[in-house]
């Protein structure tokens, strides 16, 4: 009953996270367009990979 409710959700609060490299990304991280922002250069994944989500 719990995995047909949430899944993989339990996994996903074992994984290892390098701090900052999370730190690193969030700083880069546009919410208004949904995309990683380096200066003038907009990084967002293609359709293909929408498709893979």
């Amino acid at each position: 009953m719990f995995y047909y409710n949430y899944g993989d959700l339990p996994y996903l609060l074992d994984m290892k996270i390098d701090e900052h490299l999370f730190r690193a990304i969030t700083q880069y991280w546009n919410p208004a367009y949904s995309c990683f922002t380096f200066e003038k250069v907009d990084l967002v994944p293609t359709v293909e990979e929408y498709l893979v989500l």
